[in-house]
């Protein structure tokens, strides 16, 4: 055992790695917790979701990130206790773990604003099993139209989205693409023209963050697109096969996919801590936790502040967190002073469907179209872990655009599932 500092880290998120890969050389022994196996690259869970990828080309083992910086140890359970005053942590297993510097990087999970119906009926996409599960539903509601071609007046092949920011619109493009130029050839007796796919925005804008120009450019290239786009609509409930707005119309529809915000990992609040908006814990300037100091939060989970603005909820702020914090307890253990957390801003990007993306560039500087798109494929391809994910998706990539196909058009269910539908 070494006699190291020990480091623990909550979460294999951007946030996580980035504080895990930041230590490589500093003489600390981090262990990693996860209560799963696989980093997953959240910017393409659409893609896994609407068929383009597969699961695997957005997830990557941890163990193998890991396999060559010998301080890492990894951990697959999850947190349940953090006991401050011991400086320990215990786990669902009921063992603990003492920790000399605690990194707290569990991320976020999804708010449905105590909208009533949703947590039951709305479909997430924030985790790969989402991403997952919401494949199996879109391709299943196609399957029962099929079946029964009575239940697309009812709605089972209208496809609601909440929420018009990056993900919702990312998702409604692709939806579009899937359905409308891919899905008609494999039902070929289906009335597949009677799909909508309808984006639902509490606000008037989609892709709020961005500028005029390019929020008009993806409005109008949404529409071309047949997305229905409608704005200053707010959720009032949904149910299993409706979706009720503010207004009182209701729309059918089995399948609602939520985009529209999301909120601390439920450990924030069982901290006992300070917390802001969304329940992100309130943190010093150099993400410490006030009169915590062995303690820092980075990514979604922190209320993280540069240049006096409190930064939005993405991996590009997940993983610069990361990093700030590794160093911080480097400077510590080097017994120098901290240092506040200073955000690169390297601009936004998203994608409008195959061919279409907007890109905004922190000096304002825009693109938008095929350009657009080709430099949001390359970014993410970039980013992505590990070399044989970027080579499984850039072969999805190019297949589906010399294709236009989508080889993940499969239904996976869980064993247990497949045996209470065959008996």
């Amino acid at each position: 055992m070494s006699n190291n500092p020990h480091v623990v880290i909550v979460g294999a998120g951007f946030g996580g790695l980035g504080v895990a890969e930041e230590l490589a050389h500093v003489p600390v022994a981090v262990t990693l917790i996860d209560r799963h196996n696989y980093h997953t690259f959240q910017p393409l869970l659409y893609q896994v979701a609407t068929s383009l990828l597969n699961a695997e080309d957005v997830g990557a083992p941890v163990r193998s990130i890991f396999r060559h910086q010998d301080n890492v140890t990894f951990r697959m359970a999850k947190v349940t206790i953090v006991d401050i005053p011991r400086h320990r942590i215990q786990l669902e297993d009921g063992n603990q773990i003492a920790y000399d510097y605690l990194v707290l990087a569990g991320g976020a999970t999804v708010n449905y604003f105590n909208t009533p119906g949703a947590a039951e009926h709305a479909f997430p996409l924030y985790t790969l099993m989402n991403a997952v599960t919401l494949r199996n539903r879109i391709l299943e509601r196609f399957e029962a139209a099929d079946r029964d071609s009575t239940l697309i007046e009812d709605g089972v092949l209208n496809f609601v989205i909440v929420g018009a920011g990056p993900t919702g619109v990312e998702i409604a493009g692709a939806l579009s693409d899937l359905i409308y130029n891919l899905l008609p050839r494999d039902y070929h007796q289906l009335a597949t023209e009677k799909a909508r796919v309808i984006i639902l925005e509490m606000g008037k804008e989609v892709l709020a963050p961005f500028t005029e120009s390019l929020r008009a450019y993806a409005k109008e290239e949404l529409k071309e697109r047949r997305v229905e786009v409608r704005l200053g609509e707010a959720v009032t409930e949904v149910g299993p096969t409706f979706v009720r707005l503010k207004s009182g119309e209701e729309i059918k529809a089995h399948t609602l996919i939520w985009a529209a915000g999301v909120r601390a990992n439920p450990l924030a609040d069982m901290l006992g801590l300070p917390q802001g908006h969304g329940g992100r814990i309130k943190l010093n300037s150099d993400l410490s936790v006030p009169e915590h100091p062995e303690i820092f939060v980075v990514g979604d989970m922190g209320e993280l502040v540069s240049d006096g603005k409190i930064l939005p909820q993405l991996g590009s702020v997940a993983m610069q967190s990361g990093e700030h914090a590794a160093q911080q307890i480097s400077r510590r253990l080097a017994g120098g002073p901290a240092q506040p957390f200073k955000y690169w801003d390297k601009g936004f990007m998203a994608t409008i469907g195959r061919g279409a993306a907007v890109v905004e560039f922190p000096n304002r500087r825009t693109l938008q179209g095929e350009l657009a798109y080709f430099a949001w494929l390359g970014v993410h391809l970039t980013l992505l872990t590990g070399m044989r994910n970027r080579i499984e998706t850039l072969w999805n990539w190019g297949w589906s655009a010399l294709t236009h196909d989508r080889a993940a058009r499969i239904i996976i269910r869980a064993q247990e599932d497949e045996v209470k539908t065959s008996t």
